[in-house]
């Protein structure tokens, strides 16, 4: 509404005083759905790209298949793609307005290389064992598809503090996703958590799961509880809808 409605004045002056809290109001949501959609994959409602990374997008698949045989894999991969996600976004944000459109993903891959570096070194100062145990998939985290892709897809778009938090909820969805991945291969597949014995001396481990054939195996079993769950979520929403309609 405007003055130029020819409406009120005051009533014009009323909304123009509003209008700032609505525009904040709907950033905050916006944030909190970059953030929270990434984590969960229960709502079929919110955009696509806004839900689980591995779940729900099937993007990240490499690292999520090759190094999930350990939960300490796992947990530590998935922080390490996390850092990168905020620091890269975070920078790629804020050089938006400056990098020449026809070289952007040259100039996203630096950016994310510059990350990946800094982690690689950190990891090896002060993380020996975990350093060791990932290799060759710490250098792979420059092309990971999830990390390029919401640099691509939203860090170039958007402002810094909502990039910050599409890269959070990004990391840590994947996070929790090759956790519950990693959890799952090394307690059944070794019958250790974080290279401990849980499951007694009498069990048989299923070998087959800390191998590659174990990965695809185990994603496919959490991809279908996934599935069911965001079935059967979005089916009690209708339901509820269609009552309370």
């Amino acid at each position: 509404m405007s003055v130029g409605d020819g409406i009120g004045c005051s009533v014009c002056e009323m909304d123009t005083q509003a209008a700032p809290h609505s525009i904040l109001a709907v950033k905050r949501v916006l944030y909190v759905q970059n953030l929270v959609g990434s984590l969960l994959f229960v709502d079929r409602n919110l955009p696509e790209d806004k839900m689980q990374p591995v779940l729900v997008q099937r993007i990240g698949m490499c690292s999520t298949m090759a190094i999930t045989t350990t939960l300490f894999n796992g947990i530590g991969m998935g922080l390490a793609a996390t850092f990168v996600l905020v620091g890269s976004n975070l920078v790629i944000s804020l050089l938006r307005n400056i990098i020449p459109d026809k070289v952007r993903i040259p100039a996203f891959i630096v950016v994310i290389c510059t990350f990946v570096t800094m982690v690689q070194m950190l990891m090896q100062a002060y993380f020996e064992a975990l350093y060791d145990s990932l290799g060759l998939f710490i250098p792979l985290i420059v092309v990971n598809c999830i990390i390029l892709a919401r640099a691509e897809a939203f860090a170039s778009k958007n402002k810094p503090l909502a990039s910050v938090m599409d890269g959070l909820g990004m990391g840590i969805g994947f996070t929790l996703a090759i956790t519950v991945i990693g959890c799952i291969r090394e307690l059944f597949g070794s019958g250790t958590l974080f290279g401990m014995q849980v499951m007694g001396a009498g069990y048989e481990p299923m070998l087959i799961l800390v191998l590659a054939p174990g990965g695809f195996i185990v994603f496919g079993l959490v991809l279908g509880i996934a599935n069911i769950i965001m079935e059967k979520t979005a089916a009690k929403k209708a339901e509820k809808e269609v009552v309370e309609g």
